[in-house]
């Protein structure tokens, strides 16, 4: 028992706002996890119960104390075509097979990749996503009119609706001037649904996007043939949900920890990941990953530790079996209040600053994750494409910098000191820096100020050799750092590398300069 509670109480607990924060959290769960059951062709009760034990499992087993995790709109939209062609039960055998994968991602250590996301690629996602959760927003301001087709709201309807969002933020806004006792976003809801039933107010409510009535999730083997046809349907959706999941998390795991300045354990947060859509998929749930929007409202209503995500789980499995008939009576403005302050506070507003500041490659790479976040609502492929850029440009940059130093010694010996990393993109410009026919019969390439990177640069190096070989003359290559001559002696097997070290030379890697 003592363990257990060391294992809740590691880090320091403010009860109250952990149990308020949890309680607010799981308000604002509700409908998003609704709207992705919708987007995903499932159940609403689908996305309620992947919410519960996705909460649940990832608040005890994380690595991020304070994140939560829930039904995602990013999992959704790789499901749905699965959930058109195939039915719930492939749904529930897939999440089951993406947690299986992201498990093997966290014993394998590979949370650590996370590290190559750079800061304008953050930027970007964190920025894109903000937008998105404001855009999603907008849609509580139209109904479905009489031809089917939504329409904006307009006359008593759209007051109405404005009217009780603005107070909603007024009360977030003001209410921490005055005192933080209790969290503004709980106060904010309570009080408009409170002034909403009392006065009886005609507006969207809960309940009129679906019913949240429900049991305990279900244990549910999913009903799908165990064959290889089977699994080389769900395999592919499987491993997107899988990757997309694993970035979302581990981007919010990062996002939370520069807010609180603390620090989570990423291949711990992947195991959580994995064992909480492996049990989602067995309790009739859609799976799903980190939720940043309920990552921040709970950071900001003050939880620091695990007990938040708890009662944000429990609390929710408690509306949907004991209080759904009031839960739905909760109006729609509070909630779409509470969210358009989420997106503000979500908007990195400190990267506007950056605008002639920053790297005009760093700035292309911000604004075109934001875009293509916006545009697609793909937040694991937005975030790909600005690391494979940012990759690009970065090897371009370095690929320019590679330069060569040339003197002769009193001996006659030609002298070339190689300056920046030699790799694939600088092979063609070291190549250029030699003047073969004309160099006398011994020349020394000193790498004290360079490196040999990658299969590319030991071809380059093969075939620089080869030319001064035919010609009758000798090469020295000079301050060679142990691992590119462990590189080296690796690819002699595979190719002609021909070396002639200068034995005078010993240099240690404390002593190369890179």
């Amino acid at each position: 028992m003592q363990q257990v509670l060391h294992y809740f109480t590691q880090y320091k607990v403010n009860y109250k706002n952990e149990i308020l924060s949890g309680l607010t959290v799981a308000l604002a769960l509700i409908p998003e996890a609704v709207a992705f059951s919708i987007i995903a062709g499932v159940p609403p009760l689908v996305g309620l119960y992947a919410a519960f034990v996705m909460g649940l499992v990832t608040a005890v087993l994380g690595g991020r104390p304070g994140m939560i995790s829930g039904a995602t709109g990013a999992v959704a939209v790789v499901l749905v075509a699965l959930a058109k062609t195939h039915g719930v039960e492939y749904i529930f055998a897939t999440v089951m097979l993406a947690g299986a994968m992201q498990i093997l991602a966290g014993v394998l250590r590979l949370g650590k990749f996370i590290r190559l996301v750079p800061q304008s690629v953050m930027f970007g996602f964190v920025n894109g996503l903000a937008i998105i959760i404001f855009l999603s927003q907008l849609v509580q301001f139209q109904a479905i009119g009489a031809d089917g087709v939504l329409h904006w709201l307009t006359g008593p309807a759209l007051y109405t609706m404005v009217g009780l969002v603005s107070l909603t933020i007024a009360i977030i806004v003001g209410l921490p001037r005055l005192t933080k006792v209790v969290p503004a976003s709980l106060t904010a809801i309570l009080v408009v649904s409170a002034l909403v039933i009392g006065l009886g107010i005609n507006t969207k409510t809960v309940g009129d996007i679906a019913s949240i009535q429900g049991g305990f999730p279900p244990f549910h083997i999913p009903a799908v043939p165990f064959t290889f046809a089977t699994l080389g349907l769900i395999f592919p959706y499987a491993a997107i949900v899988a990757g997309v999941g694993l970035i979302e998390s581990l981007l919010t795991l990062n996002l939370i920890d520069e807010i609180t300045e603390t620090r989570g354990r990423g291949n711990k947060e992947c195991v959580a990941q994995g064992a909480a859509n492996m049990l989602s998929g067995l309790f009739s749930g859609m799976g799903g990953c980190a939720m940043i929007g309920q990552s921040l409202i709970n950071i900001s209503s003050g939880a620091r530790a695990r007990l938040s995500g708890v009662v944000a789980a429990l609390m929710l499995l408690v509306f949907i079996m004991f209080g759904a008939s009031l839960i739905e009576r909760m109006p729609m403005a509070a909630l779409t209040g509470l969210m358009i302050m989420v997106s503000v506070g979500t908007f990195e507003w400190a990267s506007l600053k950056t605008f002639g500041k920053m790297p005009v490659s760093d700035l292309v790479v911000m604004l075109t994750v934001t875009i293509v976040t916006v545009v697609l609502h793909n937040l694991a492929l937005a975030v790909l494409i600005g690391v494979i850029i940012a990759a690009l440009v970065f090897a371009w940059e370095n690929a320019r910098r590679i330069r060569a130093r040339k003197h002769l010694d009193e001996a006659g010996v030609k002298h070339y000191e190689i300056f920046g990393p030699l790799f694939f993109g600088s092979v063609q410009a070291f190549g250029e820096k030699f003047d073969v026919a004309d160099d006398p019969t011994e020349v020394i390439i000193d790498f004290a100020e360079s490196r040999v990177a990658d299969m590319s640069a030991i071809e380059a190096l093969n075939k620089l050799t080869e030319r001064y070989h035919r010609l009758g003359k000798t090469v020295h290559l000079r301050h060679l750092s142990p691992d590119c001559r462990h590189l080296l002696r690796r690819a002699d097997s595979l190719i002609d590398v021909n070396i002639l070290e200068d034995p005078i030379y010993h240099v240690s890697g404390a002593d190369l300069r890179y």
